[in-house]
This record gives structure tokens, C-alpha cells and sequence, in this order.
């Protein structure tokens, strides 16, 4: 499972190096996005355009682009979620465990905070020099992963213990290491996210302001740890493309409830960050309602509880509510948590600033059933959705 995983992949001076041309398309085939570091000997082996056009990506060989601007090493650091480096020559794992940094590739992992993994490559007697060895243990020290050379015909025409690995050993390594890391992996969830339209007549209803970002992240991050996702989504621009989430488009609260209810019971996990109308109109016009000179009045019912009647249903499921309020925030929020049979509730304000419908921010307090109340600061609606799954996924394993 590699959708959406962020790899900086470093190519050194070896004769491997023309094995990462198919190495950067298996990564991409399998949904990762990948961005090339090259040293300048790698280059003599597989062309920056080969790899660019492979990646999608532009492709890094010098502290300056051709346009003399600066490369930052520290923001392409800061943007991976792993830094694979092959083949890694003795000559640049020599430097890795000497730190010596004279190059944008060992600018790059030097500056590296997520976990890199290392697929050495060389000749049978560098491999087994003793310095060699040696300096791989020292990186693997360091908490580098290495995936151990193969054995078979090496560049000099010997055989024995050196070759890199094959791509598909390579992809493979990387898609368990991401799934030893996967919390949630064997785990259904389910968020609903968005508006409600209410119908007036065929032209207008009544509506709010939510864009569903706030689910759509929530959606995108469960999947991110492991989870199968099904994201019941109303009226929204939002577009995704992950395919362990199962889209299910709905515009009315009726059809929300429908959706909602009819994938609850399979469901370990379940979020209703949905912003769902409180009423809706009694009689839907079947044609355009004309302009009137006094106006029309419209009479309004209440909607169907989706959030009441999960709690009437709950059996082992996480369930979790959103509370968005004006005033009197965690009051309100600790009714509709206990009255609604819900495990946790997330409480945000709608009048603070970059909180609530629409920006790309958010600013949560979180409850749970036992009258704990956790704050967090405000922050991006992604960091904000990581803050609550990771929540839930303790909360759970309190449960055990």
C-alpha cells in the first residue's frame, strides 16, 4: 500500500543506477509520488529527463537549478514520508557514516526525518571488505533500514554477493515497511462529510456552508494508516482518487441518512462530521416557485437524527459526533455526546477565527465518554484530522 506515500528517492554513482528508471515506475505504478535526487556520477548512468518524465517530477542534481535558483534540501526533507537511496555505492555509504556532505544527495539525507532505506550495490570484494561491512553496520545503527545486496552476475563479470536489489524486492520491502506501520490496517471506517441541499423547488433549497474538507481529510487519513474507508460525501467540489476509499455521493439528509445507516453495521470506526440540516420544507414545489411581491412562507420539519439513531444501533463501533457551535461550545457538546450514545465528540467553534465552515483550518476540543477534554491548537485541517484518528486509535486501544 504505497497511495499517496511521499518517497525521495536518491540515486547514486553506481552501474545499478540504470535498474531505477523501472524502480521510480514501480514506485509511481503503485501510487507513490516520487521525487529524484541524483549525484553527479549517477547521471552518467540515467538521464535527469528519463527520471523525470517518469516521476512527474522535476528531478534534483545540484544545490542550483538551471535557472541558478536555490534547491531547498530541508523542504524536499520535510515532504517525504521515506528516503530510499539506490544502489547506495561504498563510496556514498562511506560518506553516510562519516558524515561528509558535499553533494545535494547527502545534503538531502542528512537533513532526512522520516526513515530512509538503503539498497547497497557493488562489486563482490568491495562488498565484503571489511570497512564495508563496517560502515554498514554504522548506518544501520543510525535506525537506516538496509536491503541486503543479491546474490549473481555482477558488472565485473563475477558472481556472488553484490548486485542491488531487483526493483520488485525493493517495492516490496517498502509496502511492508508501510503496512508494519498501519494502525488501523483490517479496519472499516465510515465518515459522512459534507452539506445537505434541501429542495425548495427544482432551482433552490436551503443549505449551509460546509465544503467537506474537514471529512474528506478525515476519509483520506484512516486510509492513509490502513483503514477501508467508505466516505458518504454531500454536495461538494471535492474530488478524490484513493482507492481505498469508497465514494458515495448523496445531496439531501435523507439520502445521507440512507447511506449513512445502510454501511453502519459492518463499520469498526464511524465519524459524522457531515454538517446535516436540522429541517428541511414540508412540500418540495414541483416547479419553480415564482418571485412574489410579499414573499412566500415556507414551512420547515425536522430531519431524520442520523447521529440519534447510530447511537440506538451502536454495538461495537467507535462512534464519533461533531459538535460546531456559537456559544456555550462544551456545554453543548457534552449533551449531544451523552445524548446521543456517542464514544467521543469533536467541538469546534464556528465564530473563532480560522475555525468552522470553509477555510482550510480548524480549532478542535475533543471529549470522550468519560469526561476527558482534550484541546488542541488551531491548525490545517489535514494536521487537524491526524490529530482526531490518532485520538480515536488510542481511545480504542484503551478499550482492550
Amino acid at each position: 500500500m504505497l497511495s499517496n506515500k511521499k518517497i525521495v528517492l536518491g540515486i547514486s554513482g553506481g552501474i545499478a543506477a540504470y535498474k531505477c528508471a523501472h524502480l521510480v515506475r514501480l514506485l509511481v505504478k503503485n501510487g507513490a509520488q516520487v521525487k529524484v535526487v541524483l549525484s553527479q556520477a549517477a547521471t552518467q548512468f540515467v538521464t535527469p529527463q528519463t527520471l523525470s518524465v517518469l516521476s512527474k517530477n522535476e528531478v534534483w542534481t545540484d544545490f542550483f537549478d538551471a535557472s541558478h535558483n536555490w534547491n531547498n534540501h530541508v523542504a524536499l526533507s520535510e515532504w517525504a514520508d521515506m528516503m530510499l537511496v539506490a544502489p547506495v555505492t561504498a563510496n556514498t555509504l562511506a560518506k553516510m557514516a562519516g558524515g561528509q556532505c558535499d553533494a545535494i544527495l547527502m545534503a538531502v539525507y542528512f537533513s532526512m526525518r522520516s526513515k530512509v532505506v538503503l539498497a547497497p550495490a557493488m562489486d563482490l570484494e568491495m562488498y565484503q571488505h571489511p570497512t564495508v561491512k563496517q560502515n554498514i553496520e554504522k548506518v544501520s545503527s543510525f535506525g537506516n533500514h538496509i536491503i541486503p545486496a543479491e546474490s549473481g552476475e555482477l558488472a565485473s563479470g563475477l558472481l556472488g554477493e553484490g548486485r542491488m536489489a531487483e526493483p520488485e524486492t525493493i517495492v516490496a520491502f517498502i509496502k511492508n515497511y508501510f503496512t508494519k506501520d498501519l494502525p488501523l490496517l483490517g479496519k472499516s471506517a465510515l465518515v459522512n462529510a459534507g452539506p445537505t441541499y434541501e429542495a425548495i423547488d427544482p432551482v433552490r433549497f436551503i443549505g449551509n456552508r460546509s465544503s467537506g474538507k474537514m471529512g474528506v481529510a478525515l476519509a483520506q487519513h484512516l486510509a492513509a494508516l490502513g483503514a477501508k474507508v467508505t466516505l458518504v460525501l454531500g454536495p461538494s467540489s471535492l474530488k478524490l482518487n484513493n482507492k481505498h476509499i469508497s465514494l458515495i455521493r448523496v445531496e439531501s439528509s435523507e439520502q445521507m441518512y440512507e447511506a449513512t445507516l445502510a454501511n453502519y453495521k459492518q463499520q469498526d470506526i464511524v465519524i459524522c462530521s457531515a454538517a446535516v440540516a436540522d429541517y428541511k420544507p414540508k412540500q418540495i414545489s414541483e416547479e419553480k416557485i415564482k418571485k412574489q411581491e410579499f414573499g412566500i412562507d415556507l414551512e420547515l420539519v425536522k430531519t431524520q437524527d442520523i447521529l440519534a439513531e447510530l447511537g440506538k444501533q451502536k454495538e461495537n463501533q467507535c462512534l464519533v459526533g461533531f459538535a460546531l457551535e456559537t456559544h456555550n461550545l462544551i456545554e453543548n457538546a457534552t449533551k449531544k455526546l451523552k445524548n446521543k450514545n456517542l464514544d467521543l465528540i469533536v467541538a469546534n467553534s464556528a465564530i473563532d477565527e480560522g475555525s468552522g465552515f470553509g477555510g482550510n483550518t480548524n480549532k478542535i476540543s475533543i471529549l470522550n465518554k468519560h469526561n476527558k477534554i482534550t484541546h488542541f491548537e488551531l491548525k490545517s485541517k489535514e494536521e487537524v484530522a491526524a490529530d482526531i484518528v490518532h485520538y480515536i486509535i488510542d481511545f480504542i486501544k484503551s478499550k482492550k
